[in-house]
This record gives structure tokens, C-alpha cells and sequence, in this order.
């Protein structure tokens, strides 16, 4: 009996949605699941694994090798070459390939006939195990999972002042989990993101992309691909909405006084709203194309990145950026002000980090060794006006060529690459110490690094691939989340 296989073009799209999205191609994910309607299919986004279309092409270039490698007679002769993809979908070349293998499998056995006592010397090639030491590994009787979400989870934030620990997700829900020892099995508050239509409220169906924490840990905010930042207590209740982007928002930070919130959408503009009564206080449009991130440098400066390759600084009250840096080549992934607020950090698809001062114009180190993009960046809490004064400064950098990298930057050097990662690295995080690094990869691994020696300390291996990494105020628990709708907390005083 012979099985048909079949697919529907609705599959071949949700397929390629989720490639762009886990590549780093947010834009073009957000654009294609509007054209394609990916919303509206029927596929459940938490059952597909990480890297599902290079699997099953993979697996398709594996089938074809094989059909070129085995014989009529069913023996099966190594390929000399192996096969590229676009070579696999060409027929031509495909069937040139298999007359070259019949020829060669013809010359073997005349030379065989010739001499009997060939004996094939067989090599293989080891590849290096990567496997860390295994008391450094964390058993995953360590990990506490936490499941509830339907889709990936995109980003996750510990409340400053409890251990609440806030999800984001793809499913259109924020959640908030209880990890507080006192609670025996954590309790989840499910934070539904819905829309007015036609008088009722139904979910949006969009993706929750930004989280941020006030200062004293009382509201929680969240930014949506609906076009709409909310404000929520802890309680789970939704205390505003606030509408004025047009379109999806990508970050939102609330100021340290805690009376202002930013967000960047894909609209191009910024905003700054007033927390208390949920108003557009300054909106600005100085990009030209969607803005990325932001990040406040006092409670009424802020700046911006964008696709369209340009970091702007902005004042509140003020009409026009008061400081505009121009130098990457590719868009600008993301920006972060150290702790002082006098250097800014900027990371960009082009492969570089640059450090920019309001002094110059020009950046004040181009820091060039990544072999990809570079996704995101941190600095540490340490040195002068920190509570780690006695630590230099350093600043992190996570890359889609799998890497992460310490810079000391009053020198503009790399102190430490850290290489365990096998995948595209999306976020880092510092401990409150700044002794340790936590590092999250599309491989399920999340390290935990000695930022002094650079070594591998901890290392645990979850189920789904991580967007997110962030230690708890005390810096004993590391929350992560991932690709496959889990969110996981390890508690690193049971270690």
C-alpha cells in the first residue's frame, strides 16, 4: 500500500514564519505572518520543535544523497562530494550525480577484481565533544519548569523586590509566576492581552514582546504586536491600556523614578507616556524605519535604534534629538546607556559593537570580532556609582555566531570569548554581583559564567530554545524562557 504524503501551503508558511523569527528576521517574520495569515491557522506553535524547516530540508538533502549513493542492486557507494541544497533541487544536477556514481562504482569493482587483497581503511572523523564536566551540569531534578504558555516565550523579567517572575509569550498572554519559597507549587496569573471588537473583548492573537518592571516591583508593563502597551499590578489586574502606537511595539522601559514609561514601535516613532494616567505625553518621530530599542539615561533622556541604521538621543519637552550617532552599516539590534548613563553601547546586525559618548560624535571604540550578527548586549553592574565599585566595568555581547564576549571597555578589549554555546546566543544577563554571567542559546542551553576567569560554571540544558535569561534581585535564581512555551527557574542555592 503506498502512503500519498500531503501538505498544505498553510504548513510550508507556518514553517517559514517560524525559520525567520528564530534567525533574528523579526521584521520580516511580523510582515510575512500578516501577508500569509499565519494567526488565523489552525497549527499548534508550542508542539513544533526549534529549527523544524532545516530539519525536514535536511532530512529531504539526506533522501536525495541516498537515492544518488544506492545502486539499482541496493549497495550503497559514499558520495565523493556531498550534496548542496540548491544542488539537491536541481534535477540536472542530481542525475549528472548519479551517472558519475554508476561510472566510479564500475571502475571500484574492476580494481577489486584486479586485487583482492584491497583492504578499505576506514576514518572517522570524532567530532570534539562539547559536553561540560558533569558536576558543572545541572540535573534537571535542579530546574523548576514552568509550564501554562501555548506558544514560544519571548521574554521573562524577576520583579525587583519579590520573587514574581513575569513571562511574555507568543499564545497573547503575559504571566506571573510565584517563586517565592513559601509558595509550595508555583502559582501562575494568567495577564490576557485582548482587543475591543464590536463592543466585546477577545484576544488579540498577537505576540507579547517587551515586559519591564517598575522600580518598587508595584506594576508590571507589557508591549504587544497589537499596537497596544498595558499596565498591570501584581495581582494580574490591568490598571491601563495605552494606544497610540500604530502597529507593533518591540521594546518599553519604565524611567527609575518610575512616573514615565518608553516604548519603540515598528510605526518608526517613540513615545513616552505618563504611568498614571496612561497618556501619550511625547511621541517621536525622528526615525525612519521601525525603531528597535530603547533605553533611558535620566528620567527624562532617552535613546533610540533603529532599522534605518541610526541611534538618537532624545529630551523630553525637546523638539529635535539632542545628540544623533551615526557609523553602523546594518540595523541596530540594540542599545544600552552603563550605569552612569555616560557611555552607550550599540549592537548591530553589521557584526559590530560600538561605544558612543554625548561628548563626540564619532564612537569612541568600534569593537569588531564577531563573525555574525550580534543580537543584544548588557553591561555590568560594577564600578563607579554602582554597588560593585570596586569591579572594572564590563559589558557583554551575545551573537548569532554562537558566542558571547566580555569587552573591557575603557580599553576597548576583548578580556574573554566564551565559546560552550552551539547556536545563536539571544540573551545575557548579569548577576547583581557581577561575578557571574548567564547566557541563553537557540542550542537549550542556558551557562552560567565566571565573568573574572571566564569559565564555565553551571550549565543546564532545557527543552526549547532560549530567547531570554535573568537573574533575581538576590542572585540566587536564574529564570529563563524558551521556544516550546516553557519557562524554567534555576535555584542556584540548591547547587
Amino acid at each position: 500500500m503506498t502512503v500519498t504524503m500531503s501538505f498544505s501551503s498553510d504548513e510550508v508558511n507556518f514553517l517559514v514564519y517560524r525559520y525567520l523569527q528564530e534567525s533574528g528576521f523579526q521584521h520580516s517574520a511580523y510582515t510575512f505572518g500578516i501577508e500569509s495569515h499565519i494567526s488565523q491557522s489552525n497549527i499548534n506553535g508550542a508542539l513544533v520543535p526549534p529549527a523544524a524547516l532545516l530539519s525536514i530540508l535536511q532530512k529531504g538533502l539526506q533522501y536525495t544523497e541516498a537515492e544518488i549513493s544506492i545502486g539499482e542492486d541496493g549497495t550503497e557507494q559514499r558520495l565523493v562530494e556531498s550534496l548542496s541544497l540548491i544542488d539537491a533541487v536541481m534535477p540536472d544536477v542530481v542525475a549528472s550525480r548519479q551517472n558519475q556514481q554508476n561510472q566510479q562504482k564500475q571502475q571500484i569493482v574492476k580494481t577489486e577484481m584486479q586485487d583482492t587483497n584491497g583492504e578499505e581503511a576506514v576514518t572517522s572523523n570524532v567530532a570534539e565533544s562539547m559536553e561540560v564536566d558533569g558536576s558543572i551540569e545541572i540535573p534537571p531534578s535542579k530546574a523548576t519548569v514552568l509550564r501554562g504558555h501555548e506558544s514560544e516565550v519571548f521574554i521573562c523579567a524577576w520583579n525587583p523586590t519579590t520573587d514574581l517572575l513575569a513571562s511574555g509569550s507568543g499564545d497573547s498572554t503575559a504571566r506571573i509566576w510565584d517563586m517565592s519559597d513559601n509558595s509550595a507549587s508555583p502559582n501562575q496569573l494568567v495577564l490576557r492581552h485582548c482587543i475591543q471588537k464590536g463592543g466585546t473583548e477577545v484576544p488579540s492573537n498577537k505576540d507579547v514582546t517587551s515586559l519591564d518592571w517598575n522600580c518598587d516591583g508595584t506594576l508590571l508593563a507589557t508591549g504587544s504586536y497589537d499596537g497596544y502597551a498595558r499596565i498591570w499590578t501584581t495581582d494580574g489586574r490591568l490598571a491601563s491600556t495605552l494606544g497610540q502606537h500604530k502597529g507593533p511595539i518591540f521594546a518599553l522601559k519604565w524611567n527609575k523614578r518610575g512616573n514615565y514609561i518608553l516604548s519603540a514601535g515598528v510605526d518608526k516613532t517613540t513615545i513616552i507616556w505618563d504611568a498614571a494616567s496612561g497618556q501619550c505625553t511625547q511621541q517621536f518621530s525622528f526615525h525612519s524605519a521601525p525603531a528597535l530599542d530603547v533605553d533611558w539615561q535620566t528620567n527624562t533622556s532617552f535613546a533610540s535604534c533603529s532599522t534605518d541604521q541610526c541611534i538618537h538621543v532624545c529630551k523630553l519637552s525637546v523638539d529635535k534629538p539632542i545628540k544623533s550617532f551615526q557609523g553602523h552599516t546594518n540595523e541596530v539590534n540594540a542599545i544600552k546607556w552603563d550605569p552612569q548613563g555616560n557611555l552607550l553601547a550599540s549592537c548591530s546586525d553589521d557584526m559590530t559593537l560600538k561605544i558612543w559618548s554625548m561628548k563626540q560624535d564619532t564612537c569612541v571604540h568600534d569593537l569588531q570580532a564577531h563573525s555574525k550578527e550580534i543580537y543584544t548586549i548588557k553591561w555590568s553592574p560594577t564600578g563607579p556609582g554602582t554597588p560593585n565599585p570596586n569591579m572594572n566595568l564590563i559589558l557583554a555581547s551575545a551573537s548569532f555566531d554562537s558566542t558571547v564576549r566580555l569587552w573591557d571597555v575603557d580599553h576597548g578589549a576583548c578580556i574573554h570569548t566564551l565559546t560552550k554555546h552551539t547556536e545563536p546566543v539571544y540573551s545575557v544577563a548579569f548577576s547583581p554581583d557581577g561575578k557571574f554571567l548567564a547566557s541563553g542559546s537557540f542550542d537549550k542551553c542556558v551557562h552560567i559564567w565566571s565573568t573574572q576567569s571566564g569559565q564555565l560554571v553551571h550549565s543546564y540544558k532545557g527543552t526549547g530554545g532560549i530567547f531570554e535569561v535573568c537573574w533575581n534581585s538576590r542572585g540566587d535564581k536564574v529564570g529563563a524562557s524558551a521556544s516550546d512555551g516553557s519557562v524554567f527557574v534555576l535555584d542556584l542555592r540548591k547547587l
